[in-house]
């Protein structure tokens, strides 16, 4: 009896990005922390092993709130993955922040509540750093790929993580953006934290849809209808595919010492 197949880089879809693996195998992982959002997707790309799930389920049955990411997480880590990629759809926070740009974030600022957020409940006690929480080698392949392409992407950002299904109000989304931070979303974390919890280099990749409700009256910017937002959203997502085809090959065969020595010195 053969166990699932092994992968070395992982890809969370987003809203709207349910599928990457053309020819992939379908895999159920069970985890000790329930079942993921679905089936893990493993397969090929330029010749890299690469297993893809997307983090709202394949029907989007999850809202941001609801998904189980440490199940999600730990499942990536169950088939061998090193590098995960993590896109999400994003609202901008700063007019120079434009629709259609993609922000590779270097910092976020949790505003969620009540996600189960740590690997470690005890008896053991861990305290993984997240001074620096994304990969800053993953960060800069994505970068070099953005260029390549010719995506417009801002090489740091913050991304501010609200709990939804709330949208911010005015006031809220006008403190964010007095504070500098570039992008807001719903599902950067716990996710990103969890996967370094487990020492793997995980890279948030922004994709910018709107700009948020704070930024209304700015010049040039209107509200965005529902439809424009799903237009962009398939523009992006588009893009999006090209750049994971382009990221994949350019990611080292040997870790990033930033996140495969995360828990040294970490436990108490």
């Amino acid at each position: 009896m053969t166990g699932p197949p092994r992968a070395e880089i992982g890809v969370f879809g987003g809203s709207g990005f349910s599928s990457l693996l053309d020819d992939g195998r379908e895999i159920d992982i069970e985890t000790p922390y329930g079942p993921p959002s679905g089936s893990v997707t493993v397969g090929e790309i330029a010749g890299r092993r690469v297993a893809f799930l997307p983090r709202h389920g394949a029907r989007h049955d999850y809202p941001p709130h609801m998904i189980n990411y440490r199940a999600n997480v730990w499942a990536m880590k169950e088939l061998g993955v090193r590098w995960v990629l993590g896109p999400c759809a994003s609202g901008s926070l700063q007019p120079s922040v434009d629709v259609g740009h993609f922000v590779l974030c270097d910092q976020f600022v949790d505003r969620t509540s009540g996600r189960a957020d740590t690997f470690y409940d005890g008896p053991d006690t861990v305290h993984v750093s997240a001074a620096d929480p994304f990969s800053p080698v993953l960060r800069e392949v994505l970068a070099d790929a953005c260029r390549a392409l010719g995506i417009p992407v801002h090489t740091t950002g913050t991304v501010v993580v609200v709990q939804g299904p709330r949208l911010s109000t005015r006031a809220e989304s006008r403190w964010y953006s007095s504070m500098g931070w570039e992008v807001i979303n719903m599902t950067a974390y716990p996710e990103g934290y969890l996967a370094r919890e487990l020492e793997l280099c995980y890279a948030n990749i922004s994709l910018v849809t709107d700009h948020d409700v704070g930024l209304q009256g700015h010049e040039g910017i209107e509200p965005a209808s529902v439809e424009q937002i799903l237009s962009v959203l398939r523009s992006n997502n588009a893009r999006l595919r090209a750049l994971i085809e382009a990221t994949v090959p350019r990611i080292p065969e040997v870790d990033d010492p930033h996140c495969a020595g995360a828990l040294s010195g970490a436990r108490i």
